[in-house]
């Protein structure tokens, strides 16, 4: 299944129902590769930071080629695990797990937040098609999984996002529910 094919998310990975049976010995293979050019990476940094300073060893173009091989590997990964098991994994974020100058989340106080939407008008597909409009979220929170993981690689502190259809995503609405959740435990 090639990228353009998994992102309909008609496949079975992306149903409801439980998935069984799924070959895994690819994407081991996959993690071994990126476990390499991890140890790859390390070892090339040790060797470039002997040579030069911290602001050139940023620029070595080894350092830049393995940074882009292992972002190529992160990518494979993520389609894969996408196109096998509908995840949207998110393994590429960096967390410092508590921190006793961040709130719960782990963001550092005080932190400049502001919200950002993006809207489309959509109407049904044109001529014979098994999609509808409710089908349509499911493409928008994959377009708004791959912005946020770009907004994050370009340094923003991404610290929710959400899709919803007939208006903007109602991020005090989604914090309402999470404490309906908790109350119930």
């Amino acid at each position: 299944m090639s990228h353009d094919d998994h992102d309909d998310h008609t496949h079975a990975a992306h149903g409801p129902d439980p998935l069984h049976g799924v070959e895994s010995a690819d994407l081991h293979v996959l993690v071994d590769q990126l476990t390499t050019a991890l140890h790859g990476y390390v070892d090339t940094a040790v060797g470039v930071r002997a040579e030069f300073g911290s602001t050139e060893a940023d620029e070595d173009p080894r350092i830049l080629a393995l940074e882009s091989e292992i972002g190529g590997l992160n990518a494979r990964l993520y389609d894969l695990l996408h196109e096998r098991l509908g995840l949207h994994a998110d393994l590429t974020g960096m967390s410092w797990g508590d921190e006793d100058d961040g709130d719960a989340d782990g963001l550092a106080e005080p932190l400049e937040v502001d919200t950002f939407h993006l809207g489309f008008l959509i109407g049904p597909p044109v001529g014979t098609s098994d999609l509808s409009l409710d089908s349509v979220l499911d493409l928008v929170e994959q377009g708004g999984s791959d912005l946020a993981g770009r907004l994050v690689e370009a340094g923003f502190v991404v610290d929710g996002w959400g899709a919803s259809r007939g208006a903007p995503f109602d991020f005090d609405e989604d914090e309402d529910e999470d404490d309906e959740d908790g109350d119930d435990a």
